[in-house]
């Protein structure tokens, strides 16, 4: 019994790396902002 608590506890904590990892890691100043309003759209070629 002690095992598959040992187990599970260890499993909540790898599950709870995993999450903490992928939302904090990532852009150094978070998220770019949005383009001011009367900018034109970004130029893509479509091929």
């Amino acid at each position: 019994m002690l095992l598959i608590f040992l187990e599970a506890m260890l499993a909540l904590a790898l599950f709870i790396l995993l999450v903490w990892w992928t939302m904090f890691s990532g852009r150094k100043r978070g998220e770019l902002p949005p383009p001011p309003e009367d900018a034109p759209p970004p130029n893509h070629q479509d091929k």
